[in-house]
């Protein structure tokens, strides 16, 4: 994305064409999310007990495969829509089955909570980042620096495993990617509004959903364990 910052922009797309463009964006991570969702179910039901059978070496290369995928996408969209879009849904249908064998963790009442409550907020974030007027650049910056800060200290945590501190930073975590569900929004649209022409608008449509439904993945995943957290101690 940061060939696209260069001083000398100007519009490109008309508004009908740039609401095309976030229409189809938005449909293709909404669709990742109802992959996501309907893995976690088939792998929670249909497939259970060969899940069950998995040898564990086996499900550490699934919960490294994603960040392969990603890093794919990220080269392959432009170039090859096709290819990231079969990617996408990759990468979902593999979130997904990793949802499912955290579901034992939470209750569904906890689960079901967590997802309205991140619908809710990347929805209203969202619809914020697309249609302000408000500048919000200096966010990715931001944000961007406050999350490699965020993901170090996570780690360094997963030693002391403090629940305490998982819980703080729970909270820390969903504000981070709740302010890159707008700048990442806002972003998307102007990249396409004023650079649309140089690359593929498919490819481009694939890359934001991509951005989106990882902001949201984590906006869930955060939210599920502050209510699992913040449900244990008050038993």
């Amino acid at each position: 994305m940061n060939n696209f910052t260069n001083p000398e922009r100007r519009q490109v797309h008309s508004i009908s064409e740039t609401n095309s463009f976030l229409t189809k964006m938005y449909g293709l991570m909404g669709m990742a999310v109802l992959v996501s969702a309907l893995s976690a179910y088939l792998t929670m039901t249909t497939f259970r007990n060969v899940v069950m059978q998995m040898p564990p070496a086996m499900m550490w290369i699934i919960l490294l495969v994603p960040l392969g995928l990603s890093m794919g996408i990220s080269f392959k969209a432009n170039r090859n829509p096709v290819a990231g879009l079969v990617m996408l849904m990759l990468l979902s249908v593999i979130y997904g089955f990793e949802f499912a064998l955290l579901a034992g963790f939470y209750t569904g009442s906890q689960i079901a909570s967590a997802f309205v409550a991140a619908a809710a907020v990347f929805i209203s974030m969202a619809l914020f980042g697309t249609f302000t007027k408000k500048d919000l650049t200096n966010w990715n910056a931001y944000l961007g620096a406050a999350l490699i800060g965020f993901l170090v200290a996570w780690i360094v945590n997963m030693f002391l495993n403090s629940p305490t501190i998982t819980y703080i930073f729970s909270f820390i975590g969903v504000i981070i990617f709740t302010g890159l569900v707008a700048s990442d929004a806002q972003q998307m649209k102007r990249i396409y509004t004023n650079y649309g022409n140089q690359v593929s608008t498919n490819g481009l449509a694939i890359l934001g959903a991509l951005q989106l439904y990882l902001d949201f993945v984590n906006i869930f995943m955060f939210l599920l364990e502050i209510m699992g957290i913040g449900n244990d101690n008050n038993n």
